[in-house]
């Protein structure tokens, strides 16, 4: 399956050295995507990340790094303006940051993994190929221990 994630599911990730959104994003039954606006969301919230995950600098660069080898990145060059203009108006209700990540989803034909509720059902409101960790959860085996 092919699916893009947002900045919330590697966030997610990165925060504990073993976690759901990790044993996804490294499981070779999915092609993950990401665009690279997820690097600045990364190096824009790097505090927040160190804070919560309570690991040290490098604990979290060993994990990013682990992660970055599985996620396939795209430059939002590759999406035409007709795709960044359908996911601005997707998004613009919820929120406007999230339109790279559901406009790479439109371009790749392909569903949006994401963490955030409001997003989910606004999006899932408009028909919109999206999902959630619980989706995915019953389509691992590893997952489901």
């Amino acid at each position: 399956m092919k699916i893009v994630v947002d900045s919330n599911i590697v966030f997610s990730a990165l925060l504990s050295k073993d976690n759901v959104q990790k044993l996804i994003l490294t499981n070779n039954s999915f092609q993950i995507f990401s665009c690279n606006f997820l690097f600045v969301e990364i190096f824009k919230h790097k505090s927040k990340i160190e804070n919560l995950s309570r690991l040290d600098e490098t604990s979290i660069l060993e994990q990013l790094e682990l992660i970055m080898r599985y996620v396939n990145f795209k430059s939002e060059n590759i999406i035409p303006a007709s795709f960044f203009k359908q996911a601005f108006n997707l998004c613009k209700d919820v929120d406007p940051k999230d339109t790279p990540f559901v406009a790479l989803s439109l371009v790749l034909d392909c569903k949006l993994l994401t963490s955030d509720k409001k997003l989910f059902n606004h999006l899932k409101k408009h028909n919109f190929q999206v999902i959630n960790i619980q989706d995915i959860k019953s389509k691992l085996s590893i997952l489901n221990h």
